[in-house]
């Protein structure tokens, strides 16, 4: 072995014992040591990335919260209500197209006076001006459910003219729907009484305590 090679191979075997020095390991096998500035520069850089990732991904929608079902009956309370309103609205606006849409073929009506009308009747009186209604405010009003029937009973304060005549004053009224196949309300039956001067729900005119009915 010439000069030149021993002096590679003992500074071969130096640098492998210094790097067994620096490493505090027992096994001669040199390790190399981590840089802790470039350590740190590459979470950085990876924390980075991620943000950019996160704030360029969609926002995830939340999921819709179910819808609660309402109670048959409270739905079909409401359906009454609306129809309810209409009937007053056309009632003060003379409007026949809706008052027939209302009405069941074979509505029965029992006026103020006492007279019996029928669904034509009622509408050709609207038609002919035979009653023409200025005023009409309900209050009290309870609806009563038994199957495919709705009645309603309500308090109205009337100012209207019928059958030449004025009239004014507290009426009760009381309409009787019928819900027919298609799911649809009909007004089949209505009566009006007129209120007492002095009387209040539940008591009789002179103040004794009533049955209530």
């Amino acid at each position: 072995m010439g000069i030149d090679a021993q002096r590679r191979c003992r500074d071969g075997h130096k640098d492998v014992f210094d790097a067994l020095r620096r490493s505090g390991l027992v096994s001669g096998t040199p390790m190399l040591r981590r840089n802790p500035i470039r350590t740190v520069n590459l979470l950085t850089t990876l924390l980075l990335v991620s943000a950019v990732a996160g704030a360029a991904m969609p926002a995830q929608t939340p999921a819709p919260r179910p819808h609660k079902t309402m109670h048959p009956k409270r739905m079909e309370r409401q359906q009454v209500e609306v129809l309810e309103h209409q009937w007053e609205q056309a009632m003060l606006a003379d409007d026949v197209p809706t008052m027939d849409k209302l009405l069941s073929d074979d509505y029965l009506g029992v006026t103020t006076a006492g007279a019996l009308v029928t669904k034509s009747q009622q509408l050709d009186r609207m038609r002919n001006r035979q009653i023409m209604v200025t005023k009409l405010q309900t209050t009290e009003s309870r609806i009563k459910l038994i199957g495919h029937i709705a009645i309603v009973t309500s308090l109205a304060e009337v100012q209207a003219q019928a059958d030449g005549k004025q009239v004014e004053g507290s009426f009760r009224y009381t309409r009787v729907y019928q819900r027919l196949q298609n799911g649809s309300w009909r007004i089949t039956s209505f009566e009006a009484t007129r209120v007492q001067p002095g009387y209040r729900l539940g008591q009789r005119p002179d103040g004794e305590p009533g049955s209530g009915g």
